[in-house]
Parts: structure tokens; sequence; C-alpha cells
């Protein structure tokens, strides 16, 4: 079969067809003005998803932080509280009489009276290293 060429093509003049055209320009327009539509309508839900991705991850950064702080809190407050009670006792000690006179004897070498003390070299070497230890 042969083609045809350019020359056995002719355009028709008349008002139906200037209507058919007239028709298929506006159908053409108004496709072009609906993906013009939907590709500014994608853009923007685009930028919406990202936004909110973006604070999504930040906030869960921020999460993760406070979480590891949380952690870090509690780890801090057991041992305050371990403190606490160890002073707690050592104070309840210390309002005992017989324990701080023995304390003053045994760190300080106090004496009662008509008590003799005799200190030996290696108590004295291990006092000495547990006073400056303990301020």
């Amino acid at each position: 079969m042969k083609r045809p060429s350019g020359d056995n093509i002719h355009v028709l003049d008349n008002s139906y067809a200037r209507e058919q055209y007239a028709k298929y320009s506006y159908e053409q327009k108004q496709v072009i003005f609906r993906r013009r539509r939907l590709t500014v309508l994608f853009i923007l839900a685009v930028f919406i998803f990202t936004s909110a991705g973006i604070a999504l991850f930040k906030d869960h950064q921020r999460l993760r932080l406070m979480r590891a702080y949380q952690v870090e809190t509690q780890a801090k407050k057991k041992q305050t509280e371990t403190e606490k009670s160890t002073l707690e006792k050592e104070v309840a000690l210390l309002k005992d009489e017989d324990y701080v006179g023995k304390l003053a004897r045994s760190r300080y070498f106090y004496s009662k009276s008509g008590e003799l003390i005799y200190p030996l070299p290696e108590n004295r070497d291990s006092q000495l290293k547990e006073d400056t230890s303990n301020p």
C-alpha cells in the first residue's frame, strides 16, 4: 500500500470542521490545565509530607535524647539515695556516744583516763592511709 504524500491531504474549511478544531483545542487546553493543577497539588503534597517527616524525625531524636537523660538521671538518683542512706546510718551512729568514743580512740589515738595506747607501725601506716583517703 502506498503512503499518502503531503500533497494528497487537504483541510476542510467549513463551519463544522472549525467547530471540531475549536472543541479539540479547548479539550487540549483543559488537559494541560488539569496536568498543571495536579503537578502543583503533587508538589504541595510532597512539601507537606516532607515537612511532617522532618518534624517527626526531629521529635524522635529529641525523644531518644530525653530517654537517655532519664536513664542517666535515674542512675544518679539511685546513687544519691544510696549515699543518703549511708550518711543517715553514719549520722545515727554518730549520735551514739560509745561509737563516737570508739571512733576517736581508733582514729585519733584518744584514750580514756588510765588507758594506755600502744600504736603498732603497720596499724599506724594503714590508719594514716585511711585518714588521707577519707576527708
